[in-house]
């Protein structure tokens, strides 16, 4: 078994369904890298675009039902919060579709399976294909389960793990933490930066996104979360 198939063995587990129709699986794993310049491979946007819609009945049905008093405005701003490209990321890394997706060599090389809108988009092109496969409860089941812990915390104000950091380092009279850019690759269009934090007396996190801002979020989400476990 070969390191892709074995991933997308593993996303399967992990999503509690074996699809019927491969065909459709194969599609919402394929990047637009791929089917550059060949004829009759489809990639992953059509179903992102109706996984889009998916995702938005799910998560509006899961909010309501959790917030019954809330007005139209602060379900708008929720919906927010929890529908977009970053959360749909972190979903789809749980879920196993970083090694499951079918990407271009090159794009591979400058790391566009590190790229959190394209893991978003494939996120999205997943929750379709399960909708089409298995109908809308399988697809509610993907999203309750791989967005259960920000439905949980819903009347929680999320912080910024920059701030959070900020604030740590603050708390303790350090300097406030100081990014830089260590390295950008890919195309202009889809570029991927590597950013590195660095707080006083503290060893450097890095990380790797589609934006200089996610980037530095998750360096600081990962310094944070270490010292956390000390």
């Amino acid at each position: 078994m070969n390191t892709r198939v074995a991933a997308i063995a593993d996303l399967e587990g992990r999503i509690g369904h074996s699809f019927t129709d491969r065909d459709l699986l194969e599609r919402a794993l394929t990047h637009g890298s791929v089917v550059k310049g060949k004829v009759g491979v489809r990639d992953n946007e059509r179903l992102e675009f109706l996984g889009d819609r998916v995702l938005n009945l799910i998560v509006a049905e899961a909010i309501m039902e959790r917030l019954p008093d809330a007005s139209e405005g602060q379900l708008s701003k929720l919906m927010n919060q929890l529908v977009n490209y970053q959360v749909c990321a972190v979903a789809g890394r749980a879920a196993g579709l970083r090694d499951a997706l079918r990407v271009d060599a090159g794009a591979t090389k400058v790391g566009v399976r590190d790229n959190d809108r394209v893991l978003g988009d494939a996120c999205e092109a997943l929750i379709a294909a399960l909708y089409i496969d298995a109908g809308l409860p399988m697809a509610r089941t993907f999203v309750l389960t791989f967005w259960a812990e920000a439905l949980e915390h819903l009347d929680t104000p999320a912080k910024d793990p920059k701030t959070l950091l900020q604030e740590w380092a603050m708390a303790r009279g350090l300097a406030v933490p100081i990014y830089e850019v260590i390295k950008t690759e890919g195309p202009a269009h889809e570029p991927t930066f590597t950013i590195q934090v660095q707080v006083t007396g503290l060893p450097p996190s890095t990380a790797k996104a589609g934006s200089k801002r996610e980037a530095e979020k998750l360096a600081a989400a990962m310094m944070f979360e270490r010292l956390e476990d000390q």
